[in-house]
């Protein structure tokens, strides 16, 4: 139990009717989880408003609501009801105060951009981790809490489960934390409540522009550049044209990284490795730490990855060795990760499941000397046609070979998906075939495999499903991969 006031700590409000000193058993900010005694937020979300539940809420039991606007309550409730500007923001800081401020007994690591967050997270955990440190993650994929991988629904979850894992990581002994920031967690406040130790931006390019996300391109931007107004060190990537916009306001000290001179951290003399289909980078680090890197991931942007994760860890004095070692070994999920599954051609899983995404990925993998680039990916149902199109025209642009197939057709039918890729890639002269099975395709990628190839199988990643018709049946793309291996 804790009093309302002190939940109150950290925000502006007033008390319209009640005590401030009403003891709360509970936070709660769906209306299906009110109990007696707790503290109701209402929050207005994109389909439900939690101000229309008010009545509810005080009906079964809440002994406090937070507000934002006029609500309906009987005169004879027996509630307290405290009004503040925005309930999402006042829910970050109830929140934190509520699991008493966990994030205060860690260390904190925030990144944000458009590409490379889930896969940097992952490099700071592996070196980190090779340094003796204890460290949990928030991303896309998963919430690691030591041993416990809990399937993550968002990429930065709401501000009450964010404070719940951070409390958890705490009480495990965890001494440090990195997260995935989304733009979308930074304009609904899900990240307040606390200040990062370091805040760090990757790169920016238009995405997450639509009626539930972002209006346009600046308020993207804008909304990412919150986060350099809410850490202590910011490190930024400044051979990114928008650097500079993103970090305009910024309360923190700030560092750059990046392959252009001007870099306090700065990667030069990239070459490219291929060791039995292994292919990775390899370059020199200068400026505010010397070490000469290799990385197991292809591409140029997987350079920028690896500088990130050097840029945040020699912050926690690791060694040389320890990061080169990490980054040698480091391998993430359904991000460029190469499968085995022959001698003379390469094969990568990779989560590309956007034009600017499969674009970047095809770019970089053509900079490899290679036999054929082969593209295996399907598009979504119920999203933009446009997509499709786009994608389709980017693979036949860039592959030599393309197997269009089935992603997660949803109440689509995979044929009319198909149907629009095949729109997309005519207008290229990009050799193509359509295999709607998408284990069938990815079998015909593979048993057709020749020397130098590289077969890029795009667009699930690390999702381990196939949505249809509003049912998920378990489908792997690496088992897929693996059993079409074997029977090769």
């Amino acid at each position: 139990m804790k009093t309302l006031l002190s939940l109150l700590e950290d925000l502006e409000y007033t008390c319209e009717r009640g005590s401030l000193e009403t003891q709360i058993s509970a936070v709660a900010h769906d209306s299906r989880k009110v109990e007696p005694g707790c503290l109701f937020i209402c929050i207005s979300g994109f389909v439900v408003d939690g101000h229309e539940k008010a009545a509810e809420a005080a009906a079964k039991g809440a002994a406090a609501l937070v507000t934002g606007k006029d609500v309906d309550l009987p005169e004879d409730a027996a509630v307290t009801v405290i009004r503040v500007k925005d309930t999402r923001y006042a829910m970050a800081h109830i929140a934190a105060a509520w699991f008493d401020h966990p994030a205060r007994r860690m260390t904190t690591i925030g990144i944000t951009g458009t590409k490379g967050k889930t896969t940097t997270t992952y490099l700071v955990k592996s070196i980190l981790e090779n340094a003796g440190r204890k460290v949990g993650l928030v991303g896309t994929i998963e919430i690691v809490i030591g041993e416990k991988h809990i399937h993550a629904s968002t990429t930065t979850p709401e501000s009450y489960d964010l404070q719940e894992y951070f409390h958890e990581m705490a009480e495990a002994g965890l001494d440090t934390v990195v997260m995935e920031v989304s733009s979308q967690a930074l304009k609904l406040h899900r990240t307040q409540g606390f200040v990062f130790d370091y805040g760090i931006f990757t790169n920016l390019e238009p995405d997450h522009i639509a009626p539930h996300e972002h209006p346009d391109f600046e308020d993207y931007l804008r909304c990412k550049g919150l986060l350099f107004r809410q850490c202590r060190v910011g490190i930024v990537n400044c051979d990114d044209v928008h650097w500079q916009a993103v970090t305009e306001g910024h309360t923190c000290v700030l560092e750059t990284y990046g392959l252009s001179e001007g870099a306090d951290l700065r990667a030069q003399d990239l070459s490219f490795t291929n060791r039995q289909g292994h292919l990775g980078m390899a370059f020199a680090v200068s400026g505010l730490l010397e070490m000469e890197a290799e990385i197991s991931m292809p591409g140029r942007f997987s350079v920028y990855n690896a500088l990130t994760a050097i840029a945040i860890c020699r912050h926690f004095g690791v060694s040389k060795p320890d990061i080169a070692r990490a980054l040698r070994e480091a391998k993430v999920r359904g991000r460029i990760e190469m499968v085995k599954v022959s001698d003379t051609f390469t094969l990568v899983i990779d989560y590309a499941h956007n034009a600017m995404a499969l674009e970047s990925l095809l770019t970089s993998l053509k900079e490899y000397e290679h036999g054929r680039l082969v593209c295996v990916f399907g598009c979504g149902g119920n999203r933009a046609r446009e997509r499709r199109f786009e994608m389709g025209e980017v693979s036949g642009r860039l592959a030599d070979f393309t197997v269009i197939t089935s992603d997660n057709p949803r109440y689509e039918e995979p044929e009319a998906i198909i149907a629009d890729i095949v729109t997309g890639i005519r207008r290229t002269d990009g050799a193509y075939v359509t295999i709607t099975d998408r284990k069938e395709a990815i079998a015909y990628a593979i048993a057709h495999g020749q020397p130098g190839d590289i077969i890029v199988v795009a667009g699930k990643g690390h999702e381990d499903y196939q949505e249809i018709r509003g049912v998920r049946y378990h489908m792997d793309d690496r088992e897929l991969v693996e059993e079409a291996a074997a029977g090769r």
